[in-house]
């Protein structure tokens, strides 16, 4: 369920903040790119998160028409994420972030997985 606090926003940066500034959101929309996974491998990949905590990410990003889900009536049950036209959209703004964020953590010397594996390639 979206989770909008305000009707009336001061400024869009607030808006997009509240949208996407989830914990694992960006990250969520990152793995996405150009690709569908199932929520295991989401979880996989996020193994840092809760399934709690994921699931209600999912939903939320599903709510705000960032994400899709696809539950096919299987057993058992197969569900799949991409993103939506509207979450395509945020593409370059993950991206960019990403990049920021490569930068901060060599220009502060903090160690990231992420920089250490280059098979990781999807924000490239």
């Amino acid at each position: 369920m979206s989770k909008h606090p305000k009707d009336e926003y001061k400024c869009p940066l607030e808006a997009t903040l509240d949208i996407i500034g989830g914990k694992y959101k960006g990250v969520i929309i990152g793995h996405l790119i150009d690709r569908t996974l199932r929520y295991n491998e989401l979880q996989k990949l996020i193994s840092h998160a809760t399934p709690k905590m994921l699931i209600q990410q999912l939903k939320e990003l599903e709510a705000d028409g960032i994400v899709e889900r696809k539950l096919y009536p299987v057993v058992p049950p197969k569900t799949e994420y991409s993103l939506t036209p509207r979450g395509k959209t945020l593409i370059p703004a993950i991206i960019e972030l990403n990049k920021w964020g490569i930068l901060y953590l060599k220009e502060m010397n903090i160690p990231c997985a992420y920089l250490q594996k280059e098979q990781n390639d999807f924000f490239k």
